[in-house]
């Protein structure tokens, strides 16, 4: 016997789309579920976001080894170094170099110890980097002397043979205004950064303190510059990268080692 009331379909088992129906269209039914159902469609949509926040949250929030204390001894940038990071983020690096070490064996093997967050404590912006053209500098601090920095930016190829980094000469000429560096320090001054005294006076004093160690670190390579030039101030920022990082955790892995 035959049921009169089954579709077309079902007679066919059910593979074949019902009358007037192309196989097209057929195949995505699936697809069909949300179309006209607004309502249906933000609620899972929220569903899968709150879900994707929980897995990169919780974590954060379990892991016993994320780096996230604020007990940790990172100091604020010196004005000299608050100047280099702003010619850094005008000059574009953050756009081929990254600053964050990821926690993977070649990672590691080749930048040093991976990035933990309580580094990044006074990094307004952060500068983690989208893509790596160069390499990661989250580690670059000590790695080479201030005359190779100073090369380096005056013609890259001199340092790193085949390198497709552009050449910034004009930084060896240009200058930079303590009082545009003092401004800075107040902005940062109003989120939260330890300054006490950003007058244009201190600013500039230290600026110069700080400027003249790495002339004289310059001299000794036979390279002369003046302690407000820009390249002495990306020096200066350049050697900070990664410094108390490095000087917490080596200390970290050594009463490991103790232990």
């Amino acid at each position: 016997m035959t049921d009169d009331n089954r579709t077309p379909n079902d007679q066919n088992g059910g593979d074949e789309p019902p009358a007037g129906v192309s196989e097209a269209s057929w195949g995505a039914w699936h697809r069909r579920v949300l179309e006209g159902r607004a309502g249906l469609f933000a609620l899972l949509t929220v569903v899968a976001i709150s879900i994707g926040g929980l897995v990169e949250i919780i974590p954060m929030f379990t892991a016993t080894d994320m780096g996230v204390g604020e007990d940790m001894p990172v100091t604020p940038y010196t004005p000299l170094e608050v100047a280099g990071r702003d010619l850094y983020v005008r000059e574009g690096c953050y756009l081929c170099h990254s600053q964050m070490v990821r926690p993977m064996r070649a990672e590691v093997l080749r930048y040093g110890e991976w990035s933990r967050a309580w580094e990044y404590r006074y990094d307004r912006p952060f500068l983690l980097g989208s893509r790596r053209l160069g390499p990661d500098l989250h580690r670059i601090a000590g790695k080479y002397p201030d005359a190779w920095h100073y090369e380096h930016m005056e013609d890259p190829r001199s340092t790193s043979p085949g390198s497709i980094m552009p050449a910034y000469p004009w930084m060896l000429e240009r200058t930079v205004d303590p009082r545009i560096v003092a401004k800075s320090l107040r902005a940062l001054q109003r989120v939260g950064h330890p300054y006490v005294d950003v007058s244009e006076e201190n600013v500039r004093g230290s600026m110069r303190a700080q400027g003249s160690g790495i002339v004289n670190s310059l001299a000794a390579a036979g390279i002369e510059s003046e302690w407000d030039t820009e390249i002495v101030a990306m020096i200066a920022y350049l050697q900070r990268l990664g410094r108390d990082g490095k000087a917490v955790l080596s200390g970290a892995s050594g009463q490991q080692q103790e232990q």
